[in-house]
């Protein structure tokens, strides 16, 4: 299969500082209830429980729905049938109504997020009376090319996830209006948003060994299919249920303001699926192009060495750290301070792979080492990176058990050789994951 449209994508919205910082994907934002690209109706993530444990149909044969565009929503068209026409908005981004239909078959409900490659909504199956996720892409020629590429990745997962191999399960798809349109079952906010909804409160050792196992299981279960996903990062990993519990924050009373709460959120349940597959590939040996989120992104990418599965690998290990912390390992935006933070945490990068990097790359390297401090953009720069600690003191700043075993999992994971990381299925096998599973 063809990949070089993968490659056309933009990556600017990949390199934004972290933490605290803008999610890294759908750009969720109130707006007003009017119709356009971008309606939400004051959707916390902490109120999704209440939706998931109701899941009841909405009522599609009130005579009048009760909103100002309720003359619009019912103006003469069927309840199952199609909504006026209306044009796209200048990005290409499909313009819809809550209560619209998407076929006879769907109706929208409300909107979940958008991003790069367009909105998910919130829809009522009719025909298997749940809600699901609608992923609307924009109608622009390269995003429509990658959803196809998306979807054949994702019926391919689905032919072979026999076990339930952590991978969202797409349930439909159709094109709608010059827009590819992916249905895809209905689960809780990602890692990342709950994480931000929670103050950005670390999760406790167990949690992070049950998400790592099921995170890890997923790559293995990938790269058996010869599949790279190239996008892992804590917002494409979402948790399958929407309920949380309160539990008492010893350890966060220091980290937070006076005022603060002294509790802390946790999943009920720590069942996770991973989505996103639209930058997934298969493994090829001319693989030189960037990929991956800055924060996750590999040092042989950053280097221009090539890549392969274990550039999924590098990025388990940073999402580990960040679930321990609460906060992204690299919170960086820039190449040269990237890897100079990686080797103030890892130690020094090996000059064998400094040796053979591209043109592109050639800057950041003087007299067989990193260009650092002499190269660092500002002195704000360089206090980014003398401010972090090397990984075996951060990791034992935030966990009082399982801390030796985690700290060599994450050496393993974060080696900088990737011929010398761990595959999946190493690590898998680490002592850090022979203990009890968390809640499931």
């Amino acid at each position: 299969m063809e990949m070089e449209s993968v490659t056309e994508f933009p990556h600017t919205h990949m390199d934004r500082r972290p933490r605290k910082r803008p999610r890294l994907g759908w750009d969720v934002t109130q707006l007003p209830p009017q119709a356009q690209v971008g309606m939400f109706y004051s959707q916390e993530i902490w109120n999704v429980t209440s939706v998931a444990s109701t899941a009841k149909a909405p009522s599609d044969c009130a005579s009048t729905i009760t909103t100002s565009s309720s003359v619009v929503l019912n103006g003469g068209f069927a309840r199952n049938g199609s909504p006026p026409w209306r044009e796209d908005d200048k990005d290409g981004h499909y313009m819809f109504e809550l209560g619209d239909n998407l076929t006879s078959r769907y109706k929208i409900q409300s909107k979940m997020g958008e991003g790069t490659f367009g909105q998910v909504l919130e829809c009522w199956d009719r025909e298997r009376k749940e809600m699901v996720a609608i992923k609307i892409v924009r109608g622009i020629k390269k995003y429509h090319e990658a959803a196809m590429i998306e979807i054949e990745m994702l019926q391919q997962l689905g032919k072979h996830d026999k076990g339930g191999n952590r991978c969202v399960q797409i349930r439909n798809w159709f094109d709608y209006r010059n827009h590819v349109c992916i249905v895809f079952e209905k689960l809780g906010p990602s890692l990342y948003d709950f994480l931000r909804n929670n103050n950005y409160r670390s999760f406790p050792i167990d949690l992070v060994r049950d998400i790592g196992r099921q995170l890890l299981e997923c790559v293995a279960f990938m790269h058996d299919l010869r599949l790279i996903h190239t996008d892992l990062k804590p917002e494409n990993i979402l948790l399958v249920s929407p309920e949380c519990v309160k539990v008492p924050d010893y350890k966060g009373t220091s980290r937070f303001p006076k005022g603060s709460s002294y509790f802390k959120r946790l999943p009920k349940s720590s069942a996770i699926k991973v989505i996103d597959f639209g930058s997934t590939t298969y493994e090829r040996q001319d693989q030189s192009y960037i990929v991956s989120t800055r924060h996750y992104r590999a040092p042989e990418v950053i280097l221009g060495l090539g890549w392969s599965y274990p550039c999924d690998i590098w990025s388990v290990g940073c999402i580990l750290v960040e679930l321990c912390t609460g906060e992204a390992l690299f919170q960086t935006h820039e190449n040269l301070e990237h890897l100079a933070m990686m080797e103030r945490v890892l130690g020094p990068l090996h000059q064998h792979m400094l040796k053979r990097v591209d043109r592109h790359a050639e800057k950041y390297v003087r007299s067989g080492r990193l260009d650092w401090p002499d190269g660092a953009a500002s002195r704000e720069s360089m206090r980014a990176v003398l401010k972090l600690p090397r990984l075996q003191n951060l990791i034992m700043q935030h966990v009082d058990h399982s801390a030796g075993d985690l700290i060599h999992l994450l050496q393993g994971l974060l080696r900088y050789d990737p011929i010398d990381r761990l595959t999946a299925r190493e690590a898998l096998r680490h002592p850090f994951f022979s203990g009890d599973k968390f809640r499931r």
